[in-house]
């Protein structure tokens, strides 16, 4: 079983990578540390994130940023009140061919 300070340098030296996002989204986008920290915490979650506010606030630039950095792709979607969960998703058409 590692002891406490092994477990916490293994998470220092698997971590440096964070600080050097934060700087480089720091880069391009001023004044959005609380959503960059937001937006990493979702990625490190593994989970989705859902932004919302008035336009201009760099959300997109934001995340098209974070996204350049950690060499992913990115998809923007925008909501409309007629949008069905089948827009996102997709439907099963059921083939009675094929079962």
């Amino acid at each position: 079983m590692k002891s406490t300070q092994e477990i916490t340098a293994q998470v220092q030296q698997l971590g440096q990578w964070i600080p050097a996002l934060r700087a480089q989204v720091g880069h391009v986008v001023v004044g959005q540390k609380y959503l960059v920290d937001r937006l990493l915490l979702g990625l490190l979650a593994n989970g989705h994130i859902l932004l919302e506010g008035v336009p201009g606030l760099a959300k997109t630039l934001t995340v098209k940023t974070m996204a350049a950095c950690i060499q992913t792709g990115f998809q923007r979607l925008q909501f409309t009140p007629d949008l069905l969960p089948a827009d996102l998703i997709g439907t099963l058409i059921y083939n009675p061919r094929t079962g």
